[in-house]
């Protein structure tokens, strides 16, 4: 077992965040594009770059063209502002590797000016080793960046944690500016971490490990869904870590601990608390949740409310 890398404590770093953002619903079911458009503008404006069609935004839920009026929205709301959004391929079980889809589902994102997360499928993460980094290297000839994205099955059923042969493939792709890693294993990423630095130092090791977010201490960066319930007190965490503000430590156990209360299983319901958090700050109307995903009981909202109070000390600090 790895021991403790203190040795890869990386204090005054400056983080790189990502925040998947919650796409929001109306009572009546209908989406609340405006809330959502409130929200991409508000997680840009604290310094954080927003990722859109994300599992957090029901990317693998949406058809084709909710997905592209998402893009169009994003693009209107940044002006010439970064952003990160999902393409996202469905399939089945022994499904083939399917090139030409991904290549739409980048095209899309590119028609908007946004940098492809690339979702895995059951035909990319079925085959071979080898296979598997030749996909990626081929997705890299249809755009200039792109992230990859390791999805453990307790978030999907086609995910996939890879071989850290696998991974240091990724690392020799050029157009391969980083990967989300969300196996919920510090130990993991720890280990991709130090490839990483070996490597290849300038590749984001972006943790989506929300019941681990003091990872950005040991050198990565986040792109989280646990972020969209906080993006300007997530903002202020990173801002105290690159300054050597000792506050980051107590303002990151309050966030841990929402991410706890969230993120327990069933995992996916995460999605509903955060609709139920965004209500209780005024920043959404509804804190309903998509038909298809999994729902949190409304007892929760007493509890969020709590945490909700503890974080209100940081709001001006």
């Amino acid at each position: 077992m790895m021991t403790h890398p203190i040795e890869m404590l990386k204090p005054h770093r400056k983080i790189t965040g990502i925040s998947a953002i919650l796409l929001p619903f109306h009572a009546d079911g209908t989406l609340d594009y405006a809330g959502f458009c409130a929200h991409v503008a508000r997680t840009a404006a604290a310094g954080i770059m927003p990722a859109v069609n994300m599992d957090t935004g029901y990317g693998n839920l949406l058809d084709e063209p909710t997905r592209c009026e998402i893009l169009k929205l994003t693009r209107d709301t940044l002006g010439q502002a970064a952003f990160a959004a999902g393409a996202f391929v469905g399939d089945t079980p022994g499904a083939a590797w399917n090139a030409a889809a991904y290549q739409r589902q980048i095209e899309f994102i590119q028609q908007f000016g946004g940098i492809p997360v690339i979702f895995q499928s059951y035909g990319l993460t079925q085959q071979t080793p080898d296979k598997i980094i030749a996909a990626y290297t081929e997705l890299g000839r249809y755009c200039p960046q792109f992230i990859a994205f390791e999805l453990g099955t307790m978030f999907a059923p086609f995910g996939k944690i890879y071989d850290l042969d696998v991974y240091q493939g990724l690392l020799s792709i050029p157009q391969c500016i980083g990967a989300k890693h969300s196996s919920l294993s510090r130990v993991l990423e720890w280990e991709r971490l130090r490839l990483r630095d070996a490597h290849r130092p300038d590749f984001k090791v972006f943790t989506g490990n929300d019941l681990a977010i003091d990872m950005v201490m040991y050198g990565s960066d986040y792109l989280l869904g646990l972020s969209t319930f906080a993006p300007d007190l997530f903002a202020k965490r990173d801002a105290f870590w690159e300054t050597g503000d000792a506050r980051f430590y107590e303002l990151n156990d309050v966030l841990q601990y929402l991410g706890f209360f969230a993120f327990r299983a069933p995992v996916p319901a995460y999605k509903h608390s955060a609709a139920q958090f965004l209500k209780l700050r005024g920043w959404v109307g509804y804190d309903g949740t998509h038909p298809k995903s999994p729902t949190r009981p409304e007892s929760d909202i007493a509890i969020l409310a709590e945490m909700l109070e503890r974080l209100q000390q940081w709001r001006d600090a």
